[in-house]
């Protein structure tokens, strides 16, 4: 019903910057919040960024100042701006709305991954 179909993962050295794309499409009648949580191998799966809709926008304390969310909400598209990178943002970055189908519920989604790696 939903597909959330991310980009822009990659390999960079510390200092380096990327940029990720995640596009929501199907049967969405509203999006009440885009974000991104990444994971790190053997830890748990954590907040990095969120933007609610008519909220305010929250980042975890480890990205303030370096990374930046954003919205276009005409293309029910949300992007990460990570700057200043450094390698413990190395994990694999999920994008994570949620949003309200065509005569369903409200329910959460989920992109499928897309690796970031901050490596000399």
């Amino acid at each position: 019903q939903v597909q959330l179909v991310e980009s822009g993962g990659g390999l960079v050295q510390p200092g380096g910057s990327l940029r990720l794309s995640c596009a929501a499409s199907g049967n969405i009648f509203s999006i009440n919040a885009m974000g991104w949580y990444r994971q790190a191998p053997g830890k748990e799966r954590e907040l990095v960024a969120i933007m609610p809709s008519g909220g305010s926008t929250k980042y975890a304390d480890s990205v303030k100042g370096r990374f930046t969310i954003s919205r276009d909400n005409a293309k029910n598209t949300v992007y990460l701006q990570m700057n200043s990178l450094k390698p413990d943002d190395t994990a694999a970055y999920y994008c994570y709305i949620v949003a309200r189908t065509i005569g369903g519920p409200i329910a959460n989604y989920w992109g499928q991954g897309t690796q970031v790696t901050v490596s000399s």
